[in-house]
């Protein structure tokens, strides 16, 4: 029998207020997917004036980060004609998400969860879902 680590509605909701703090210091408001450890959604928030397209764009990164279990910009530098793993967006029915915003969410070494940003450009995006992680970590205890 497996033993899974996995994000509850509380910590969820810890990793979407540090995100969006950081949103809103820097002036783009974002859709925030926080997902378990398997990737299906436990948290979302659209900020007033996130953008409809990010809605999907936002739970998809947060799928990837999670499921895959690495960063959704650690695909995109793989994901260039030539290279083997080139197409891999097209995967798991188009989900896999190569676009900067996702972040595995890992405690004691182990993935419990993602969390995805979408709505300002790939590193506004990155730069919120870290923030999300480093606000997370602060109020764990």
């Amino acid at each position: 029998m497996l033993t899974i680590k996995r994000l509850d509605l509380s910590e969820a909701r810890l990793l979407i207020a540090g995100a969006a703090e950081k949103a809103r210091e820097i002036g783009v408001p974002m859709c925030i997917a926080i997902v378990d450890e398997s990737g299906n959604l436990i948290a979302f928030e659209r900020m007033d004036g996130g953008k409809i397209t990010s809605v999907t764009i936002a739970q998809d990164k947060a799928f990837t980060a999670a499921a895959a279990k690495k960063a959704t910009h650690d695909y995109n530098a793989v994901n260039v004609p030539g290279s083997l793993a080139f197409g891999i967006h097209t995967e798991v029915g188009g989900r896999i998400s190569s676009v900067g915003g996702g972040l595995p969410v890992i405690i004691d070494g182990e993935v419990v969860g993602g969390i995805g940003l979408s709505s300002g450009t790939p590193q506004q995006d990155m730069d919120c879902a870290q923030a999300g992680i480093d606000y997370f970590e602060t109020q764990r205890g």
